[in-house]
């Protein structure tokens, strides 16, 4: 079973793929496919980051990011 904190990793990295160019979703022809929802991913990883914050003992921090147009 994976852990909270590799779960973060993945979804960490899965962030950064989309923000640096990475697709959430595509369209072929009339079929509309989302590999991955950025809105999703965020909310997944600020629970993930209270998960690893409580099994750490630690104190919780929270960043804020923020696309930018390109």
């Amino acid at each position: 079973m994976a852990t909270a904190a590799s779960l973060l990793a993945q979804i960490d990295t899965a962030i950064e793929a989309l923000l640096t160019g990475g697709h959430e979703s595509y369209t072929i022809g009339n079929r509309s496919v989302t590999k991955l929802d950025l809105k999703d991913l965020f909310e997944q990883r600020r629970i993930l980051q209270t998960e690893v914050a409580r099994e750490s003992g630690g104190a919780v921090r929270l960043a804020k990011l923020q696309r930018t147009s390109r």
